[in-house]
């Protein structure tokens, strides 16, 4: 080894000679020492710079015979000539732990990190590939890496979806910590709201700012008004609602003009407090005399929706699914949809509304939390029958019968996608208020739970969203007289259990980190999934799991639904102008540079006559929501503005025309304003590049213009009886 040591320093010191460097050899290329060397391995040591990797080449004669000879000498490498040039790395000094450079011994496929200077120049020998250096380990009989650190899930706020989140955390051979933990966790899986846990500035939290007041009955309600006016066939998966008091008059204008016109038609209503939840303080109504929020001296927001009639029914009982949806970002729009869901039933059989069964709950409406108490409930150890079954269940009854379940999927999906559209603005003002661009924040992510009717027709109809569906997994039951206890629900373990466990394989901030979702790189995150998957069975680092049961549907459906997201460009002009970070309402300066900078001022309209538009429209929403406390303009006060705007100027078009046509004038304007500074985009889960927002849209349908938000805009068209039946499960 003595000549093997002079030989390899003196071929260093040549190295070192002023501009003297070696060229790279192809990756993974295994050279052969020179037959000139007898019983010892002769190196051929490279140094080139890792920035410029076709510098000088070394001598081409001495290179090609040295590739003639690869495959015999490189199998004679053992364990002596390893331990010999782990030698060679302490005598010679020059090797670093860093990942600055890379010296390469030929004959030995080994690579080790060194670093020289030669003229002040950091030069390096070439890098083989990880995965050819792991290759190499495995044969010479050394330990494969190190196994991936654990993730950690901050589960002291999770309330009732605990229990299937620790089930979940098992599975996934990850680490919770049930009490909470000083340093930061990975995820936080919050019970309630984003707030749960304040002052997190890393990590994930399973809940959205905003996403509870966003989903809030009367908030949905005009979220979706919104975009029936802009899209309303696409839309008309939701009933016509009205939202009490403000708009009570013209509720019972319409219903009185519907019964003057025909003296046969008995609509049904039911109206929905605005806060409620799990079927608190539904009821129905046939006339608005009826209503209860208006009784008394104090009012009671709620909203009043028509009330199907024609549900479609099994067994001659009424039923509502529940589907779990996860949005797994805002910016760039990511969702998925839960391949299982849950069925859950009426403990009455179905009768059309009358005035003698309007109070009959157990008939009419199908949530869980009501119908539990009734007699007739019944807990099934079987996910095919009894009050609550399995989705699929239901769909492959009705498969036998002939149903095209690809269709009702289908219909299901996008009505699941255009509801999501629908929210994405206002809670994207929600999360730059408290994670303003810049600030240290967590990342977000959400479950909901959609709660959805399937006509006699199969058409779905959307009866709510539940920001905090139910995760539960157990359900009371009595054992004697007023003696209660919780006992596992097999068909809640089914569903549930699977939605939370994938939903966490999803945010897995390893697998997100090493198969990040490019254009260039896996599809998605199912895709992910899988691959991590079979890494993991290959290292026997975790039990083999069940394949994805969330789907993604969007971005996979952006050519389809993308020309739906107009409002959502509009917020996107609002956050802009707003000015201050941390703030939702736009003030009247902010309101005036959107007028000047978009350069909607002219002779016919003033900046005086702007500020007027602002005032008025202002103060006319902050009435209809008396419990907000920050002045200024809210983001429906911007869009019922811009609405405005829009029919002024493009007087002759229907109304989704004028409106994209002003926002191609906006944005126009603004993207020609090179001095000013764009709106930074939020924190996203992915490296997805989003698909553009300013696709064009469809063939346009004949939208009446609309002089006044706040009232329907179908207020001319005959109502047509929908039902309700919902609840958090």
């Amino acid at each position: 080894m003595s000549d093997y040591f002079e030989k390899v320093k003196i071929e260093l010191q040549q190295m070192k000679a002023p501009g003297e460097a070696a060229e790279t050899e192809a990756a993974g290329e295994e050279q052969q020492p020179s037959p000139a060397s007898d019983s010892s391995v002769q190196a051929d040591v490279s140094l080139t710079s890792r920035r410029d990797v076709s510098r000088s080449s070394i001598n081409e004669r001495s290179r090609s015979k040295s590739r003639s000879k690869a495959d015999g000498h490189a199998r004679q490498v053992n364990s002596r000539q390893v331990s010999d040039l782990t030698a060679l790395r302490s005598v010679a000094g020059i090797y670093r732990v860093s990942n600055e450079q890379n010296l390469q011994v030929k004959g030995t496929g080994k690579i080790f990190k060194a670093k020289s200077a030669a003229n002040g120049h950091v030069e390096s020998c070439q890098r083989q590939t990880e995965e050819k250096c792991e290759h190499r380990v495995k044969e010479d009989g050394n330990k494969v890496g190190k196994k991936r650190r654990p993730v950690t899930v901050d589960s002291s706020k999770a309330k009732t979806s605990l229990e299937a989140l620790k089930l979940s955390i098992r599975q996934l051979k990850w680490k919770e910590f049930p009490i909470g933990r000083r340093t930061a966790c990975d995820i936080y899986w919050h019970g309630v709201s984003f707030h749960d846990n304040e002052n997190i500035v890393s990590g994930q939290v399973n809940k959205f700012p905003g996403m509870i007041e966003m989903l809030r009955k009367i908030n949905l309600s005009r979220a979706v008004r919104t975009m029936q006016e802009l899209f309303p066939e696409e839309y008309n998966f939701y009933p016509r609602s009205w939202i009490l008091p403000e708009e009570y008059q013209l509720f019972s204008t319409q219903v009185r003009l519907l019964k003057d016109n025909d003296s046969t038609l008995k609509p049904t209503f039911i109206v929905k407090p605005d806060n409620g939840s799990q079927g608190d303080g539904i009821y129905l109504i046939r006339d608005p005399a009826d209503l209860r929020v208006i009784s008394g001296s104090q009012v009671k927001q709620a909203v009043v929706q028509e009330y199907i009639q024609k549900p479609l029914l099994i067994d001659k009982l009424k039923f509502d699914i529940r589907l779990y949806v996860l949005v797994r970002s805002l910016e760039p729009l990511e969702m998925y949809i839960a391949k299982e869901g849950l069925t859950r039933f009426c403990t009455e059989p179905y009768q059309e509304p009358s005035q003698k069964n309007l109070s009959h709950v157990f008939m009419h409406l199908t949530n869980y939390s009501l119908n539990v108490h009734s007699g007739n409930f019944v807990h099934s150890d079987s996910c095919n029958t009894g009050s609550k079954r399995t989705f699929s269940s239901v769909l492959y009854r009705l498969g036998s019968k002939g149903v095209d379940i690809k269709k009702v999927w289908s219909d299901i999906i996008a009505l699941v996608i255009k509801t999501v559209i629908a929210l994405v603005p206002e809670l994207k003002v929600h999360y730059q208020a408290d994670i303003p661009p810049g600030k240290p924040g967590p990342t977000c992510f959400q479950i909901l739970g959609f709660d959805i009717l399937l006509m006699k027709n199969l058409k779905p109809i959307l009866l709510e969203v539940n920001s905090n569906p139910s995760m539960r997994i157990e359900h009371e039951q009595e054992v004697s007289p007023g003696v209660f206890e919780y006992v596992p629900s097999v068909v809640d373990e089914e569903v549930k259990v699977g939605v939370i466990r994938d939903t966490l394989r999803l945010m897995d901030p390893a697998q997100r980190k090493q198969y990040g979702v490019t254009n260039l790189g896996v599809g998605s995150p199912e895709d992910a999934i899988v691959m991590d998957a079979e890494r993991d069975e290959k290292e026997g680092l975790a039990d083999s799991l069940p394949s994805l049961c969330l789907k993604q549907v969007f971005p996979k459906y952006t050519k389809q639904f993308n020309y739906l997201r107009v409002v959502e460009r509009i917020a996107t002009i609002f956050l802009r102008f707003l000015g201050v970070k941390g703030t939702m309402r736009l003030g009247p300066t902010g309101f005036r540079t959107f007028i000047r900078n978009c350069k909607l001022s002219n002779s016919s309209f003033s900046m005086a006559s702007a500020d007027i538009l602002y005032i008025d429209i202002t103060r006319r929403c902050a009435g209809t929501l008396p419990d907000s406390r920050e002045a200024g303009m809210g983001l429906q006060a911007f869009i019922e503005a811009f609405f405005y705007l829009a029919a002024r100027r493009f007087k002759a078009l229907p109304l989704r025309e004028q409106v994209v046509s002003l926002l191609e004038v906006c944005e126009s304007s603004i993207d020609g304003q090179g001095h000013a500074e764009k709106p930074r985009p939020h924190r996203s889960h992915t490296n997805a590049n989003p698909a553009s927002d300013h696709c064009s849209a469809p063939p346009t349908l004949n939208s009446p213009s609309v002089t006044c938000r706040h009232q329907s805009h179908r207020r001319h068209q005959p109502l047509q009886p929908s039902a309700k039946g919902n609840t958090d499960n």
